[in-house]
């Protein structure tokens, strides 16, 4: 229930922390679940004292209990470990400071840590983090490779010596963190998010060696899967040994088999890329070569031609036929113009012995009335109606009598 208080009457602090206190003890047991991070057993004493850790929220909280309630899985557990606890909240008023009272402890198994692995597995495939097309390509040749890896670790110089001897003008910006235990997850993300950031690294590395499922466990933290997932930056998972599958191999653009895979897989070999040109070089020559012999023969075949051996040769064969042609054609063309003529001639004297003004010509007439007609009967002109007469000199006019 809400306390009432005002400025001018507030709670005093020790009034505010037994208040927090007696909400807390409402609270029952509940079952926890965490790392442990800090572990403190004094020879002797009856109670241990713990530190249980949610590396995804980077939370931790005080935990107490019995001895004979550690004593019973102290062989299975240590620094490090995920365990479920059953334990009731409880608050230490003078100091304001949460703690919880553990009943029970039970360690996480590997077949449970595993199932749980599969279950974010299957959310992280269903939200698109592990699909293909996300993939981005490595570039060919790095100039700035970014390490994530443990400080003198067989995975850094594993990457190191190889990439050198692959390369040895290739740069590496390393960032060393902790690879297992409980700081590993903040940690690698941060040194991810920073690698990123820079605007030089064309690739980031992150390694580890093989290890155990407890300990690869850190590379299958959903802060860290996400982490990469949001990279701008390529990012290469060599995480333990060839059976080892931490969910980083899934959202990597990347995955290789073993920190040496990974340098063979960034880094390309001088050697080999060496060798690739000259027998590219080798390629081109024999295709150049092989281009211009074809040419050649294809050059000496039409050289070997006889219209290129002697080119006049066919102009002289054809002369002889060509002014056979000639000739053939100013024949024909004098024949259709002597025909043509003829038959011109005769057309004229036809057409001169139609004309009305040859039978003009022998002393006829044309009577045309005033209107243009040409008078055919005598009933077509009347008495005193004058006419014009036109003979072959010239014409007349004349007037009807009767």
């Amino acid at each position: 229930m809400a306390v009432n208080s005002t400025p001018e009457a507030p709670l005093p602090v020790g009034e505010v922390s037994r208040l927090i206190g007696g909400w807390i003890d409402r609270l029952g047991a509940v079952w926890v679940e965490g790392q442990i991070t800090q572990l403190s057993r004094r020879p002797g004493a009856g109670v241990v004292f713990l530190t249980l850790r949610d590396p995804s929220y980077d939370i931790s909280v005080s935990v107490t209990c019995f001895r004979q309630v550690f004593d019973e899985i102290a062989d299975v557990v240590s620094e490090g470990a995920r365990v479920v606890v059953l334990a009731k909240p409880e608050w230490y008023a003078p100091r304001g400071q949460l703690s919880l009272r553990a009943a029970e402890i039970r360690p996480v198994g590997v077949g449970e840590l595993l199932a749980r692995l599969e279950q974010l597995k299957k959310s992280l495939t269903a939200e698109g983090l592990f699909a293909p097309e996300r993939k981005k390509p490595l570039p060919f040749l790095p100039q700035l490779i970014g390490l994530v890896c443990g400080r003198a670790s067989a995975a850094e110089r594993d990457v190191l010596e190889n990439a050198r001897h692959r390369w040895p003008a290739v740069r590496f910006e390393v960032r060393n963190v902790p690879v297992q235990g409980v700081h590993a997850v903040p940690q690698v993300v941060q040194a991810v998010k920073e690698l990123d950031a820079l605007d030089d690294v064309d690739v980031i590395i992150v390694a580890r060696g093989g290890g155990s499922v407890e300990d690869l466990l850190p590379f299958s933290d959903e802060q860290l899967v996400r982490a990469v997932a949001s990279c701008r930056t390529p990012v290469v998972s060599a995480i333990g040994h060839e059976p080892d599958t931490p969910l980083l191999d899934y959202v990597a653009d990347l995955r290789a088999s073993t920190p040496t895979d990974a340098a063979k897989k960034v880094v390309p070999d001088v050697g080999e890329e060496y060798e690739r040109v000259r027998a590219l070089q080798d390629r081109a020559r024999r295709c150049v070569e092989s281009f211009l012999q074809r040419e050649e023969r294809g050059l000496a075949q039409a050289l070997a031609r006889p219209s290129i051996e002697d080119p006049h040769r066919m102009i002289d064969e054809r002369a002889d036929h060509v002014s056979a042609l000639a000739d053939r054609g100013r024949r024909t063309l004098g024949h259709l113009l002597d025909r043509a003529d003829s038959e011109l001639t005769h057309t004229h004297a036809r057409v001169v012995a139609l004309s009305p003004a040859a039978t003009l010509q022998r002393g006829y007439a044309v009577l045309q009335r005033a209107d243009g007609h040409v008078v055919r009967a005598p009933d077509e002109v009347t008495a005193e109606e004058t006419l014009r007469a036109r003979v072959a000199e010239g014409e007349f006019v004349v007037r009807v009598d009767a």
